[in-house]
């Protein structure tokens, strides 16, 4: 920063536009960026609120500013009428003569301007980052002393009025007010108004006022360099040349400079005490954008964000708007005095217009006007008539106005309808000449340049009125009602230069109702500093109730709601004034050096848990941001307790069930912003931001808050092959401090192929996880509504494979859906400064979505996708220890792989020993080898996972045929050892297995057990494989006709068109839709989808061979008949009683995928029982224990048993518990080593 001569600082803001020859500034952040706790809390931005926000930042301490209205700089502020219309927001009752209240809620929640309808007199104020300063008068007029002398205001004012001389002096050195210089040009209307104060017989009371208008170029008194007025006249709906000294180019440029942290659209609904160790308040707000006004107002301001204020709340938000949020506290259960929403006042204001007058006045605003006569700014003179009177509340103040020429094309039209006023003293001549000249002019006009308007005069008057107004809320709306009264004396000044003096609107149509720019009151100053006779005291802290001097520590109003009456003249001075005087009590120098360093933001905690260091800023937010939507569901919860972290969608329909029954009700609603079009392709990166509320009664802290939340569309999920999820993950706060971890997903995947329902319901379906650290209780969230045709669904589950299991436990698991459609698609709105950027932001979002649907919906239509011939980066590469070459007795070369474990990472026993090493056989399938075992492409295969639990793991690549002897080769001496070993056997390996047990070649006195994967002896087709098999039409000798001896199950584009062919009929092989994809390879054998990672599915032709077309006879022959048999051309049954009894002794366990679509769960069953039957349950041992045991593993086929992403979790369990106990004993209990598999736990 560059310092300035009077120890300002210039300020670097970022810029966010698209264009950098109309950039502006960005001193707020996007509410994704918020924290959950500051020390200060700031409502609004006015003057009250802004001093405040610089006062508190330049001491240290953290502070968060919240505005409800955006962000605007110099140039960027509406001039045209259309552009003014649409900033405006119209709120209260409409009244007209002959009608009732009529409640009326129209128009842009976070327009500039807000319209209050109330009783005899309406309010207009303003919003935006700046707050009324935006677009007031920039009149600097203090408060006559003796005002401060009456009865209502607090002894520490009345008895010393002189003491607030010293604040208003630190506001002006701020402020930087001063007259319009005499060496400019003459103004026109000064000169009228000059002329109509002679003819009143006030010329002394006749003085050019003091503007926060900056009449020269160069840096404030802040250090922001400013431009010097252009005399347009338009600063009540924004100076867009850049020099009006509002509190955003001062104030709020200052604390922003020292760390405070401001965010716009945000409408501050209530206060609530916190009452827990943290103390403080919690502020709850709404939060506009990102379309949510295309929502119901109940959306809107039923799911509430919050922020927590550690020491003080600020409430600057106006008269209006902060007696509106304590009463709304109020109602929330706050206790304060019931002098809240009383005492409260118009200011005597008066807005009149004198109409078609004799001389041209220019008092019509115009941003290319003609230098030689300009408008000048919005009020340079007064008629100051505050002294001198006998009673001080007879004092008032005639200003002369411009208006802006946002109205010049309405505001003729209207002043045209209503009725004007002459003084009756006027002579019938005199009168007659009137009209006529009145028709002249509104024909012709008496200034052809500007018409009737350019002979316009706008005056506002502040005198005193009656403190008697109220405002309460109806409905949740803020309903005002005041009393007041005008003086007639504008009368006598307008007909002095021939015109016809019109009031508002207003006041002709709608009973004589005044307008008001100046509320005062609604939380006013105690005149005895306790709760009977006000609502805060002099230090402005509100009070915990009536006839009590007691405060809530903290809760300070700084804004013109603490004004116990009327002042008669503009009050942005005394605002200002008493919000620097609300802390005298070591109140720091605004040019001073801070008492401590300014906290660096980028070390204070997100929602998330994390610094905001890699979030992207307000800037590289705007650049990137191409859509906004908004998403609303509702649902129910459930209170559950699991153990273990699981995905499978019957934990969550049975969640619902049980929350549904209970009427447990959950709510979510997002905002998300969507990056751009390389954000949105890059796989790493999140396609979008998105912030929240996450409403669930039964979950202790709710409502939760989600900021900073990361945006995934469409990511190809690379656990599950073949899917796309659209991810909403980030972490969220409690109201009571709780941290809790937000991760939701939505699941595209071959399910929706050639189904566009199912993409409608798989695009509107989102699954969530909520998870929390230490903790051991599980929540579970439900709800389905039936008949509906759209359902969102978030079902909270655990979804971390890869990360301590044991460390994040469930929290929450829920499922919602909302009976309408959901608005998201309707609250779409792009991004971009002008049509044609928001219609490209637009397409280019909807192509993108669009491209990535269809690839799913178009699957099998899709072309086919082959190997990859390049090198892969595996992230599990497993070899083998070591190697050898096994000769069978015929002569066939064979390989044995050996995996040692590592001694220091393996199970130990109860004295924390490592466990004796045991051999343990494995034997793969046909078509595959030990890589099924040693799968490379999954974190934590099955040999990681057997050799630490203790086991020295074998596994056999062999040929599919009986196993035959090879006594006399070395490694059998030394797998053998003394003792028997455990085999594990899949599919056809466990038919070869079974064959030489059964016929002797292998003695059963070498295995201490086996565990069968899918078949042993009784082998029995699934039923499509049934059907092939016994079909009269022999499939295996076609094939062998057409394609050869060899089926391949790998394939490439340089494959034969035989083979290219064959790949193309098998394309709807899958019997089921979710079971369709792309990859050649995987068409050729069969495997449960979900239970594969997108690596394990890609490279799928690297661990699978092929299969001889001679053995096919024999494998039909023994699925078919449900035995195994000897080979041909005896084909002799293994399964006589006298051979089965070979088999006496020796511990099974079976187990079969519950959805495998090759061979039957009765191939295992059938084996199951005829031992049970032959040998009973302990297999023939004496002792009685149990040594059959079986399981039907739900949700997984049949390769994907072993090769499965969650095989550790599923499956090898509790084939090692069978292990452990065969080898080790009944009384061995496994304990977890500490290596890098610990992570996935579970176990210990």
């Amino acid at each position: 920063m560059k310092e300035t001569v009077d120890g300002g600082v210039f300020v670097n803001c970022a810029f966010y536009d698209d264009d950098p020859k109309t950039s502006f500034p960005r001193i707020s952040k996007p509410i994704e960026h918020i924290q959950d706790s500051y020390d200060y809390v700031v409502i609004s931005s006015g003057y009250g609120g802004s001093i405040a926000a610089s006062r508190m930042a330049r001491a240290g301490k953290s502070v968060c500013l919240l505005e409800r209205g955006e962000e605007r700089w110099p140039g960027e502020y509406p001039t045209a009428t259309i552009e003014t219309v649409k900033q405006y927001r119209v709120t209260g009752h409409f009244i007209p003569n002959s009608l009732g209240g009529i409640g009326v809620n129209m128009g842009n929640p976070t327009g500039m301007f807000h319209l209050i309808l109330g009783h005899d007199q309406n309010v207009i104020s303003a919003n935006g980052l700046g707050g009324t300063s935006l677009v007031n008068s920039n009149v600097f007029l203090e408060t006559e002393q003796d005002i401060l002398k009456m009865g209502y205001w607090p002894p520490e004012i009345r008895d010393d009025p002189a003491g607030l001389n010293k604040y208003y002096q630190k506001v002006r050195d701020v402020l930087e007010p001063e007259p319009y210089p005499e060496t400019w040009p003459r103004l026109k209307k000064m000169d009228v108004f000059n002329e109509q104060a002679k003819t009143l017989g006030l010329q002394d009371k006749f003085r050019r006022v003091p503007l926060t208008t900056r009449f020269r170029d160069g840096p404030n008194s802040c250090g922001v360099n400013m431009s010097a007025s252009t005399l347009a006249g338009q600063e009540t709906t924004g100076a867009n040349d850049g020099s009006k000294t509002s509190t955003l180019v001062t104030y709020l440029a200052d604390a922003w400079n020292w760390g405070a942290e401001m965010f716009c659209k945000c409408d501050v609904r209530y206060i609530e005490k916190v009452q827990d160790i943290r103390g403080g308040y919690l502020i709850y707000f709404a939060c506009h954008g990102k379309g949510r006004s295309r929502l119901t107002v109940g959306d809107v301001y039923g799911d509430l964000m919050w922020v927590h204020a550690k020491e003080a709340v600020f409430l600057g938000a106006g008269s209006i708007g902060t007696t509106e949020i304590l009463l709304r506290s109020k109602q929330m259960g706050l206790s304060i005095s019931d002098w809240v929403g009383r005492g409260m006042t118009g200011n005597g204001d008066i807005l009149a217009f004198g109409h078609n007058c004799d001389v041209e006045v220019n008092a019509l605003g115009n941003p290319n006007q003609d230098p030689s006569n300009p408008v000048g700014p919005i009020i340079t003179s007064a008629i100051d008539n505050r002294n001198g009177h006998e009673n001080p509340l007879n004092g008032y103040v005639i200003q002369d106005g411009t208006m802006p020429q946002a109205f010049s094309g309405i505001l003729p039209c209207i002043l045209d309808m209503m009725p004007g006023s002459r003084a009756y003293e006027m002579s019938l001549l005199g009168r007659t000449q009137a009209v006529m000249g009145h028709w002249k002019k509104r024909l012709f006009g008496s200034n052809l340049k500007n018409g009737p308007l350019g002979n316009t005069q706008v005056f506002l008057i502040m005198s005193h009125d009656g403190n008697q107004a109220t405002l309460r809320l109806k409905d949740d709306k803020a309903l005002l009602e005041f009393q007041g009264k005008f003086s007639a004396l504008l009368e006598m000044a307008t007909a002095s230069v021939g015109g016809t003096l019109a009031m508002t609107p207003f006041y002709n149509f709608m009973s004589e109702q005044m307008i008001t720019a100046h509320p005062l009151g609604g939380a006013p100053m105690s005149r005895d500093n306790t709760g009977a006779n006000g609502a805060t005291n002099h230090l402005v802290q509100v009070f915990v109730g009536n006839n009590t001097a007691e405060t809530h520590p903290g809760l300070i109003v700084t804004d013109g709601a603490l004004i116990p009456g009327s002042i008669g003249v503009n009050p942005l001075a005394t605002i200002a004034a008493l919000a620097e005087r609300i802390e005298k009590n070591g109140v720091l120098d605004l040019f001073g050096e801070p008492a401590h360093q300014p906290k660096d933001s980028r070390l204070l905690t997100t929602f998330n848990g994390k610094g905001s260091k890699g979030t992207p800023s307000r800037a590289e937010m705007s650049r990137l941001k191409s859509v906004e939507f908004t998403e609303l569901m509702s649902g129910f919860i459930h209170r559950t307790q699991l153990d273990m972290v699981v995905d499978k969608k019957a934990v969550y329909e049975s969640a619902f069930r049980a929350a549904k029954g209970r009427g447990e009700i959950g709510r979510l609603l997002v905002s998300v912003s969507v990056f751009k079009d390389h954000e949105l392709e890059n796989e790493s990166q999140p396609s979008g931001m998105f912030t929240g509320t996450f409403v669930c009664p039964t979950i202790e802290g709710s409502p939760f808050t989600i900021a900073q939340g990361d945006l995934g569309l469409f990511k190809k999920y690379q656990e599950v092959t073949g899917t796309s999820r659209l991810t909403y993950e980030g972490g969220t706060v409690g109201t009571n401090g709780r941290r809790l971890h937000f991760c939701g997903y939505k699941v595209v995947d071959a399910s929706v192929s050639l189904s566009p329902l199912q993409m409608w319901r798989s695009t509107t379906t989102l699954y969530v996880s909520i998870t929390e650290r230490a903790t051991h209780k599980t929540m579970t969230i439900a709800n389905y509504n039936e008949g509906i045709l759209e359902e969102n669904i978030f079902v909270l589950t655990k979804m971390f494979p890869f990360q301590s299991v044991r460390n994040w436990l469930r929290v929450a698991s829920c499922v919602c859906a909302q009976r309408t459609l959901s608005p998201r698609w309707m609250t779409l709105s792009p991004s971009g400064r002008d049509v044609l950027r928001k219609a490209k932001n637009m397409t280019r979002f909807l192509t993108f979505c669009a491209s990535k649907s269809v690839s799913h919906l178009l699957t099998p239509l899709a072309p086919l996708e082959y190997a990859d011939e390049r090198a892969v980066l595996y992230v599990n590469h497993t070899p083998p220890t070591q190697t050898f070459t096994v000769i069978s007795e015929d002569g066939i070369e064979t390989q044995l792989h050996m995996w040692e474990p590592n001694p220091n990472a393996v199970a130990t026993d109860s004295n924390g020993a490592p466990v004796k090493i045991e051999n343990l056989f494995m034997i793969p399938g046909s078509s595959v080898d030990h890589q099924i075992f040693a799968l490379p492409t999954i974190p934590f295969n099955a040999v990681n996972y057997f050799t630490r639990a203790g086991y020295r793991v074998w596994v056999t690549v062999y040929r599919i045929c009986q196993l035959k002897s090879t006594h006399r080769q070395p490694w059998t001496t030394r797998m053998h050892g003394t003792g028997k070993i455990y085999t594990i056997a899949h599919c056809m390996g466990s038919v070869a297995f079974s064959c030489g047990l059964l016929d002797g070649t292998i003695p059963s006195e070498w295995v201490s057990g086996i565990t069968c994967s899918q078949v042993f002896m009784n082998p029995i087709w699934s039923t499509l494989n049934m059907i092939k098999s016994t079909s009269p039409l022999a499939l295996d000798k076609v094939y062998k006709f057409i394609f050869g001896d060899w089926f391949e199950i790998g394939s490439s584009t340089q494959d034969p068109w035989s083979q290219q062919l064959l790949n193309q009929l098998l394309r709807p092989h899958p019997e089921r839709r979710e079971e369709m994809c792309n990859n050649a390879a995987c068409h050729r054998t069969t495997f449960v989808h979900s239970n594969l990672n997108e690596a394990t599915h890609r490279n799928v032709d690297r661990f699978l061979g092929g299969c001889s077309m001679h053995l096919i006879n024999l494998l039909k022959r023994m699925g078919s008949c449900g035995e195994v048999s000897t080979n041909v051309p005896e084909y002799t049954e293994l399964t006589a009683p006298e051979i089965v009894e070979r088999l006496r002794g020796l511990p099974f366990l079976f187990f079969v995928g519950g959805d495998s679509a090759v061979l039957s769960p009765r191939a295992t069953e059938t084996t199951y029982e005829r031992l049970i039957d032959t040998f009973g349950m302990c297999a023939g041992l004496p002792g009685g224990s149990i040594q059959y045991r079986r399981r039907v593993v739900p949700g997984y086929g049949h390769l994907d048993c072993w090769m499965g992403r969650n095989a550790w979790r599923d499956v090898y369990p509790f084939v090692r518990e069978e292990i452990d106990r065969v080898v080790r004993g009944e009384s061995y209990k496994f304990r977890e080593p500490y290596d890098r598999f610990r992570q996935f736990g579970g176990e210990a």
